[in-house]
């Protein structure tokens, strides 16, 4: 297992699918990296963890564990105490500390227009769920990406529940205190306040961090190039280590 190239699991978060990997996926192939994107199911946090642990345990060798806003609390969660995770890629994504939620983080510095931008219905399991209105999708969540491709991204958003964004971190050691990770976000993030993906970077000790000059949340899509840079330094740095304890 040890000398295999890591499997890079991508984790997308509220008012995204998997498909908003495809321009990662689609660089990292070209290089001969394996990626393989969750369907994040948005219903509870331990839920969604759960559901990327299975994933994670159907994949021979070590996994870069990638997380996009949102999917950051999940990938917190679902990589602790975890041995096949090698790595933590934070994409525009919360890195929280135990009991802190997506809702609460989002509000713990200024700058989010979320709310404003958030329709809700209600959904027969219980409790209600949270899409981005149609109208002001392209600006509230992808106001660098070109206005078809956002149009087409605001159709086929994942709705979460208040739940999933209400949860607290349950894991009582987070994997970022563990497992190295990675950072990657833009300046002109209107879901999660800039200043909240720094601190998080800063909490979690990042090996590298990169804030990307007028990059809106939707970071995966309007710069694929950058993110897979970023992933494959996760991977290559955990290569370089096994090279290093192998002398």
């Amino acid at each position: 297992m040890t000398d295999q190239k890591p499997t890079i699991v991508l984790v997308h978060g509220a008012f995204a699918e998997s498909a908003s990997w495809n321009g990662v996926i689609q660089r990292l192939q070209t290089h001969g990296v394996t990626a393989v994107a969750v369907a994040n199911p948005l219903r509870s946090l331990a839920g969604d963890a759960a559901y990327v642990r299975d994933v994670i345990a159907s994949i021979e060798g070590p996994v870069v564990l990638v997380g996009h806003s949102y999917g950051g609390l999940v990938i917190t969660e679902a990589a602790a105490d975890n041995a096949d995770v090698v790595a933590l890629v934070f994409v525009s994504a919360f890195a929280p500390e135990t009991g802190q939620s997506a809702f609460e983080l989002s509000n713990s510095a200024p700058g989010s227009t979320l709310g404003e931008a958030l329709v809700a219905y209600p959904v027969a399991t219980g409790g209600n769920e949270f899409a981005i209105r149609q109208d002001v999708f392209h600006h509230q969540f992808a106001a660098d990406v070109a206005e078809d491709v956002a149009a087409l991204m605001g159709a086929t958003q994942r709705p979460v529940t208040e739940a999933a964004l209400s949860d607290g971190l349950s894991t009582q050691r987070p994997a970022w205190k563990s497992i190295p990770s990675w950072h990657v976000f833009g300046d002109q993030d209107l879901n999660i306040p800039p200043a909240v993906l720094r601190d998080g970077a800063v909490r979690a000790g990042s090996q590298g961090t990169r804030e990307i000059a007028g990059a809106s949340h939707a970071v995966p899509v309007s710069n694929p190039d950058v993110v897979a840079e970023v992933i494959a330094e996760a991977g290559k740095a955990y290569v370089a280590g096994l090279s290093s304890s192998a002398a």
